[in-house]
């Protein structure tokens, strides 16, 4: 099992940027795919960014394409989201994730095995 720990959420201004950090424990973290999803009020959860084991590859959803940045750091088993140019759209609850097996481009929520808590990011007029 690894847990998942966010930080970083909070209120930001439209326009403004976030970085949210996902400190992860429990399995050799350089062995898996981590990844970022996110809920909106009222809407189903939502694939956001994911990253390869290595941090050499990543994917993102055309929403935040060019805004938002997923990076990892192995030493630190350490996964972060830059977030900038920041929509009231984005507001949501932030989890990262981490996919054990598998391609790790996948964006289905069901592929990952283990989640944080969650991270509200709110982003206002």
């Amino acid at each position: 099992q690894v847990q998942l720990v966010e930080s970083g959420g909070g209120l930001v201004q439209a326009g403004g940027s976030l970085r949210l950090s996902c400190a992860a424990s429990g399995r050799t973290f350089s062995n898996y795919a981590m990844g970022w999803f996110r809920r909106a009020p009222g809407k189903e959860r939502e694939f956001v960014a994911t990253i390869s084991s290595s941090g050499g590859n990543t994917y993102y959803a055309d929403s935040v394409k060019g805004r938002f940045t997923i990076s990892r750091d192995n030493g630190k088993n350490t996964v972060f989201l830059q977030m900038s140019s920041l929509k009231p759209e984005d507001t949501a609850v932030y989890y990262c994730a981490a996919k054990f097996s598998g391609p790790w481009g996948t964006r289905k929520s069901s592929d990952f095995g283990s989640w944080g808590q969650g991270s509200q990011v709110t982003v206002s007029t």
